[in-house]
């Protein structure tokens, strides 16, 4: 068993947050933006697919005391810790666990618990590398964490995506900037009404993110949102992601 830190003041202290020790893969930034863009709405059922130790969903539990959430997550450290956050923010009657692999086959993910058709909204940060496309962590959870085990991940995630989400059910994701393409490839034929925001280090600056969202069955057109900058001129937070990081203006 990884060791684990002290649970740590997160979004302004509206969560307290056991993470593994350093070394290993941390909600962070990323976490926030794709919290944050949830949009989530009273009574939805919501799913946090490769959910880590639950930050993200969580947020959008304790944002929205009407939502049910699921976290989705295939290391059993990660799991122990997401349900340990839970429990510890008094969570655990509406956000559930589910340890599962995302890319498995549907007969393993229903065995797991991962219906069809079931999902409102669902959140996720999907590992970022195909294989061979990267230097892997020698932290093996960090490695899984960042990188697919076989080719194809990406394609294989957002189809397992798509099979959990209702008709009519949005999806939310973040992701490198140039996986772009790639994530709009995945989509097409299951999404419609795509909206990427774009996320620049600075104003002047390329993005290095992007924000995702789509409707599962939609015919509704894309559309190009303005950019997410997060830091001003000083270095510092813009007012804006400052205000995601004290967990303010979430749905």
């Amino acid at each position: 068993m990884r060791p684990a830190s002290d649970p740590e003041s997160w979004l302004g202290g509206r969560l307290s947050l056991r993470q593994p020790a350093r070394g290993a893969h941390r909600a962070g930034t990323d976490a926030v933006l794709l919290a944050a863009s949830a949009g989530a709405a009273g009574g939805e059922s919501v799913c946090d697919l490769g959910a880590g130790t639950g930050a993200v969903g969580l947020a959008v539990a304790q944002a929205c005391p009407e939502v049910r959430v699921a976290l989705v997550e295939r290391d059993p450290e990660a799991a122990r810790l997401a349900r340990l956050n839970a429990e510890e923010n008094g969570l655990a009657d509406r956000v559930r666990v589910v340890e599962a692999d995302v890319t498995a086959p549907g007969r393993a993910r229903r065995a797991a618990g991962l219906l069809p058709d079931s999902v409102d909204l669902l959140l996720t940060n999907p590992p970022f590398f195909e294989p061979g496309r990267h230097r892997a962590s020698p932290v093996a959870a960090r490695a899984a964490a960042h990188g697919f085990s076989e080719p194809g991940g990406l394609e294989a995630w957002l189809r397992t995506a798509a099979d959990l989400l209702r008709p009519g059910g949005r999806l939310v994701l973040i992701h490198r900037a140039d996986a772009l393409p790639a994530c709009l490839d995945a989509m097409a034929g299951r999404f419609g009404a795509l909206q990427v925001v774009p996320v620049q280090p600075r104003a002047e600056a390329t993005a290095i993110r992007v924000l995702v969202s789509g409707v599962r069955g939609s015919r509704a057109p894309f559309t190009l949102a303005p950019a997410l900058v997060l830091h001003g001129p000083d270095g510092r937070f813009t007012p804006r992601v400052e205000a995601m990081h004290r967990g303010e203006g979430f749905s």
